[in-house]
């Protein structure tokens, strides 16, 4: 018996017409299991992928993973639209030297994640950058700005480092130091607010990192809780470079208009140029939230907020001692020619009387006991990390490329199948 029906080249046979159930089926089931593997398969079956039938259901049917799986990828960058990696570049690198294992973090352009080297036995933070979407916003000077930054923190203790970077057709992988101890606003969530000694503590770690970037003529521009993470013996460490601001003198302004807006100085607000300074009034930011639990001018309504941060002054409730009181009328000084390191930039802060506990050499070297010990039993623990993040599944595009998913005699067929899908003679194997 034949079950005729309308097909691209043929009739569609009762026998064929149960395998391609079968394979919608089987394809249904392992959308969330392994969406690549399971392209093989459907590009081995060459009936199945030329009935029409089969090819919209399986374009409509493509798991949506916003940053990291484009839901239309476009074809692979041209050659000037590839991003440099300069020093950091390890061509060698792919993607399946890793085992990714856990996304511990998420941005405007993709995720972070907890991987470990296959041949290293090495763990490591892997930001999976799209190129499709740092393209498409004009961000290219950005993750450029973030590298360049990252090359540079090998020789401060409170800034995360990277090992190496490598790209595939279309994203970005920045091997980074693995910090598990948790983010500062992780904790502070749990806490609501920290007692003076341990914000202190944090503060100064913080403001030594941002002395270290004025240094090299970097400022800093987005210093939250959320940038702020807790390393496993509860030091402090500075990540995401990425609106980090190079080539900035002593006396250098620059003028974009970007950060957080909770944590906005004036004169970014204004639109006026600004310089390092606007790190100062983020410290203060940032130690006013550590003492209090919310930071200062905060409103949920965005526009009260921006008018509280330009005209309302600083007010500040009596359970912070006076030398805390008077660094954060310093740091939260609305106009930044009067604001505390205007005049002598991180060592006006390391000398102010609320720091007189602190030995900055011993800071430094990592001498001082941590008020706050994350006790990570080692790392595969994640209690510190937002479970938000860490019971998401791994996406299977993390370690795959389209330049390197169809490997059959079947990827004509398969590539129409699935519009879009871009790919490359393989150098190497993912699956």
């Amino acid at each position: 018996m034949t079950v005729k029906a309308e097909a691209a080249r043929g009739t569609l046979t009762y026998s064929r017409m149960r395998g391609m159930v079968a394979i919608l089926i089987a394809f249904m089931k392992q959308r969330r299991m392994g969406l690549n593997d399971f392209i093989q398969k459907i590009a081995n079956n060459s009936y199945a992928c030329k009935h029409p039938e089969v090819q919209s259901i399986l374009k409509i049917s493509q798991p949506q993973e916003p940053e990291l799986m484009n839901a239309n990828p476009s074809p692979p960058p041209s050659p000037s639209q590839q991003i440099n990696l300069g020093p950091s570049s390890n061509p060698h690198a792919k993607p399946s030297d890793f085992h990714f294992l856990k996304v511990i973090g998420k941005g405007s352009f993709g995720k972070v994640l907890l991987a470990r080297h296959k041949a290293e036995e090495a763990f490591y933070a892997v930001k999976v950058l799209q190129k499709k979407a740092i393209l498409k916003k004009k961000e290219e000077k950005h993750i450029m700005s973030e590298r360049n930054v990252l090359l540079k923190n090998v020789k401060h203790p409170f800034l995360v480092g990277l090992h190496f970077s490598f790209q595939t057709a279309d994203k970005l992988y920045f091997v980074l130091d693995y910090i598990n101890g948790g983010e500062l606003f992780y904790h502070l969530q749990r806490e609501r607010c920290f007692l003076e000694p341990r914000a202190r503590f944090y503060a100064a770690e913080i403001a030594s990192a941002l002395g270290y970037l004025h240094s090299l003529n970097i400022v800093y521009r987005d210093l939250k809780p959320e940038n702020i993470l807790l390393d496993s013996q509860g030091h402090i460490v500075l990540t995401d470079f990425g609106l980090c601001k190079e080539n900035i003198e002593h006396n250098g302004t620059t003028s974009t208009f970007c950060g957080t807006p909770e944590y906005l100085a004036p004169e970014v607000l204004h639109k006026q140029p600004y310089d390092r300074t606007v790190d100062w009034w983020c410290l203060g930011a940032v130690l006013y939230e550590m003492l209090y639990g919310l930071p200062p001018f905060y409103s949920r309504n965005t526009a009260e907020m921006y008018d509280n941060i330009l005209n309302k002054p600083l007010q500040l409730k009596p359970n912070i001692t006076n030398s805390a009181r008077h660094l954060l009328e310093g740091l939260l000084q609305k106009d930044r020619t009067k604001r505390l390191g205007a005049k002598d930039d991180f060592m006006e802060i390391k000398n102010h009387v609320f720091f007189s506990l602190i030995n900055w050499d011993d800071l430094i070297n990592k001498k001082i006991t941590p008020p706050f010990n994350p006790n990570v039993s080692g790392p595969s623990d994640l209690r510190h990390f937002d479970p938000e993040f860490t019971e998401e599944p791994v996406p299977n595009s993390i370690g795959r490329s389209p330049d390197s998913i169809l490997l059959t005699a079947s990827v004509k067929e398969a590539a129409e199948a699935f519009l879009g899908f871009s790919y490359a003679p393989p150098m190497d194997s993912f699956l």
